[in-house]
């Protein structure tokens, strides 16, 4: 693991798993997260692929940024992948960190073979009220007065609040939510709303050419669950609704999760064969 600077003066943390020699697959996380939250799902994905988790500006280990508008964020990512001298790199993204994989293609489009969204709302519309606890960390009077104060315990519990039942949360994952700053996490949630109101996701991924897997849990209490076969409108896509599944599918269904990323990326974007 290291911090590569991108030529935006930015420097992201980086962990690479498996084979430098395999298929690459990027994992981006969503709002105040880190690339811990894909902890679980790394063992199985790294024998097939070369895996990048990366932390984005301002979360886990990478230090803040100027800004956090989606677009830039991606070109940070184009900027990390064209350093690493990597391309056709199939991405899969949780949450908002479906909208950075999202612009990574629209920008750059010989950067991305397959897009694989986990639980990213199509539109603002389809987002539900916020569980009681988020609302208390993530809205003033109170948020920025308890943010500096939470404990280790009340992070696990921001992150149950949006599964459908127990989950075992990493400590790598806590570590990673606790860097991110309020102020951080308030204007990149603000950014990420932003970018799709200015254009649905659906809308903004049918204009493109690449393969789109949608997976999503049928107990979001984030994003109506529903919501998800708005991506029907994408040419070509799949979507996938795991049962009983919130927010996290990463955490609380791991080995399915994995087995439907690691069946779209064997055979996404591949050139047909001959007949």
């Amino acid at each position: 693991m290291r911090k590569h600077a991108t030529k935006h003066g930015h420097r992201m943390h980086v962990v690479h798993d498996g084979s430098r020699q395999a298929p690459p697959l990027l994992l981006i996380h969503g709002s105040g997260a880190s690339g811990g939250f894909w902890k679980p799902m790394v063992p199985a994905l790294a024998e097939r692929h070369h895996v990048i988790r990366i932390d984005l500006p301002g979360c886990g280990q990478s230090p803040p940024a100027s800004s956090y508008e989606v677009p830039m964020q991606a070109a940070r990512v184009a900027a990390l992948l064209d350093e690493l001298d990597l391309r056709r790199v199939a991405v899969a993204a949780h949450s908002s960190g479906g909208y950075i994989a999202t612009a990574l293609a629209e920008q750059r489009p010989d950067l991305v073979k397959s897009i694989t969204l986990i639980s990213s709302g199509p539109g603002p519309d389809a987002f539900l009220p916020e569980p009681l606890l988020l609302r208390i960390l993530l809205a003033p009077p109170l948020g920025p007065l308890l943010w500096p104060l939470r404990s280790n315990a009340m992070i696990r519990g921001g992150i149950q609040a949006t599964a459908a039942g127990p989950v075992d949360v990493p400590d790598e994952a806590v570590a990673g939510m606790r860097a991110i700053k309020y102020r951080a996490l308030r204007t990149t949630l603000r950014r990420n709303m932003e970018y799709i109101a200015e254009r649905s996701l659906p809308e903004r991924l049918a204009a493109l050419d690449v393969p789109v897997l949608v997976i999503f849990g049928d107990a979001d209490p984030r994003w109506e669950p529903s919501s998800a076969h708005r991506y029907g409108a994408v040419p070509g896509a799949r979507v996938e609704l795991l049962p009983g599944v919130g927010h996290t599918p990463m955490l609380e269904a791991p080995e399915p999760t994995g087995k439907l990323v690691l069946d779209f990326t064997a055979t996404a974007g591949a050139p047909p064969r001959d007949t």
